[in-house]
């Protein structure tokens, strides 16, 4: 009861010093005529702070990383978290269901599992409407410094020239078009596994990290990755020996909310048609459609 009385109180004499004050309204000076002090200026608002959760296949980790750099001077308020391992893996870890706000897969067939009408598992988990093919690769065979097996051509695998060869798994894309090269030279992979002249690996990365340590003869991977490691390429594969290499990318529904779909779908318009990023994307191999 004291703070009401006291705030009516207040509000009474300030009322009453208004009553007071007041004069001919004609003629009397207010703030407003009188004052000489510019009006605040106007700021714009600051964007809400987003984070994008980006699940990309392991041969786009350099470059992805590079414009994550850029986009930071376009969208500041944009956090990219980036999850880098073979398509396959990362098409299992959402169907699992982990957070993953735009996918970016080596291959059709992975983003093909989490679209509904296109697998028959019923899973739905893309934004239809916000797929895209992104960028095309092609794949090669590299070699180690000084290619110290002589290997240099695809149809050298069917040779004495190989000892070990590596390539990625069949769940991993880059392996899907190993295996089609393979078959197509005629070259029987069950054969090379029985005269232990083959190995795997779980993504991209990791051959192209055999063959630059040099723990195999060679190996099939992308031309992209042969750039980003420094490998040399004795071979690549043309359009009869195995698919054509296509990313899709698409935002997803597995989202962590709108404002995130929404800040996915400007990373990945700023991907495909902003000039600095298709430089950089450009600039290691790809090509961007």
């Amino acid at each position: 009861m004291k703070r009401i009385a006291a705030l009516s109180l207040a509000l009474a004499l300030i009322l009453g010093l208004a009553a007071c004050g007041g004069g001919n309204a004609g003629t009397a000076d207010t703030p407003a005529a009188n004052s000489t002090t510019p009006a605040a200026e106007t700021t714009a608002p600051q964007a809400e702070p987003v984070e994008v959760v980006v699940f990309a296949a392991a041969s786009l980790e350099a470059t992805l990383t590079e414009i994550a750099d850029l986009y930071k001077e376009v969208a500041p308020e944009v956090t990219l978290t980036f999850n880098f391992d073979s398509s396959g893996t990362l098409r299992t870890q959402i169907i699992e269901g982990a957070v993953c706000d735009l996918f970016i897969s080596a291959g059709q067939s992975q983003m093909n599992d989490l679209e509904a009408g296109q697998n028959e598992d019923g899973a739905d988990f893309v934004y239809a409407d916000t797929r895209i093919d992104f960028v095309e690769n092609k794949v090669v065979l590299a070699v180690p410094d000084d290619n110290p097996a002589g290997i240099e051509t695809f149809s050298d695998l069917a040779t004495d020239k190989l000892s070990l060869l590596c390539i990625g798994n069949d769940d991993v894309p880059v392996g899907s078009y190993s295996l089609e090269i393979l078959d197509t030279l005629g070259i029987d992979i069950a054969q090379l596994e029985a005269d232990g002249k083959v190995t795997y690996a779980s993504n991209v990365t990791e051959v192209a990290n055999q063959v630059k340590e040099g723990a195999v003869d060679c190996g099939i991977i992308y031309a992209t990755d042969a750039y980003t490691y420094e490998l040399t390429v004795v071979d690549q594969a043309t359009a009869d020996m195995c698919s054509q290499v296509i990313y899709p990318a698409a935002v997803m529904k597995s989202s962590s909310g709108e404002a995130a779909e929404a800040a996915a779908q400007a990373f990945l318009d700023y991907l495909h048609t902003d000039e600095s990023a298709i430089a950089v994307l450009e600039g290691v191999g790809f090509t961007v459609l």
